[in-house]
């Protein structure tokens, strides 16, 4: 089974290369930014055009299942509720999708195995595939929950709670202190902690600490994409826990640039309060389904 032509993972994922590194900085005076034009906002997806009425009922009968199951979980077990859809006919797949279109976070993995993560437009509740090496689609589910926990597991895998130090070049400033700032902050990291963060945007870092630490901390078997104001581009490191995320306005401008030492940083992740809505959301629009 392999993704659909419509999928947005059909044709890549959209997270761009993230700018690190030498040139990546710019080279002319810190200047004004451009505000923030606008922002994601909730929107019902959009009923499918000549739905078959018998499909509808199926799908809409699962979800609301789903909803049940949700809402007896509460936040707190979200993660606990999975439904299971690699068995279901390819129409009910398909309405499923449009059903419950596309929220602001998406992610992907490339070790150990090739995850693909949707926040649907429901936040809290996910499409999560695995393919294999032929990009077929092996798993196919539904998740409620912060964030599925393959993420967290596939960084873990591919990280390691010990680094040592890089070889420093000519033109070095702090990043010999930022290397033992986050060995020691990785290595003695509690799952559950508060995020330790630390700011590249507002310190004193050359070109060379730059290259340095990205050559050092290396990036990408977890990448993850969040949508609002802007993008916040997240990449997992060689360093358990340690994470480069990026926000950058909506002309694509870097405007922070930061380091965090925590399981996942906290604005990939859906709230207690985006879960208590979702519910009421998802409520009315099955009845609203319903109805049609």
């Amino acid at each position: 089974m392999s993704l659909p032509s419509d999928h947005p993972f059909a044709r890549g994922f959209p997270i761009p290369v993230v700018a690190m590194g030498p040139g990546s900085q710019g080279e002319d005076a810190p200047g004004y930014l451009p505000m923030p034009q606008g922002m994601d906002t909730f929107t019902p997806p959009r009923l499918p055009d000549e739905a078959d009425p018998r499909v509808l009922a199926a799908v809409t009968g699962r979800l609301h299942a789903l909803l049940d199951r949700m809402a007896a979980a509460g936040f707190a077990r979200a993660d606990t509720v999975v439904e299971d859809l690699l068995a279901l006919p390819a129409a009910e797949r398909e309405a499923l999708g449009q059903l419950l279109g596309f929220g602001e976070v998406s992610a992907y993995t490339v070790a150990p195995g090739h995850w693909r993560l949707q926040e649907t437009a429901f936040a809290g509740l996910w499409r999560v595939l695995r393919l294999d090496d032929r990009e077929r689609i092996v798993e196919d589910r539904l998740q409620a929950g912060s964030m599925p926990p393959v993420l967290e597991e596939a960084m873990r895998a591919t990280s390691r709670r010990e680094l040592a130090p890089p070889t420093y070049p000519e033109g070095i400033m702090n990043a010999p202190a930022l290397v033992e700032e986050l060995r020691r902050h990785a290595a003695d990291y509690q799952p559950g902690q508060p995020a330790h963060v630390i700011n590249l945007t507002l310190l004193p870092v050359s070109e060379a600490d730059l290259d340095t630490l990205y050559g050092w901390l290396g990036h990408r078997e977890v990448s993850i994409l969040s949508r609002g104001y802007g993008n916040c581009r997240i990449t997992s490191t060689r360093l358990s826990n340690v994470w480069w995320v990026q926000y950058f306005n909506t002309l694509d401008t870097l405007i922070l640039n930061t380091l965090e030492v925590v399981d996942m940083p906290e604005v990939a992740l859906a709230a207690a309060e985006d879960f208590e809505d979702t519910l009421e959301r998802l409520r009315e629009y099955l009845a609203m389904l319903e109805q049609a």
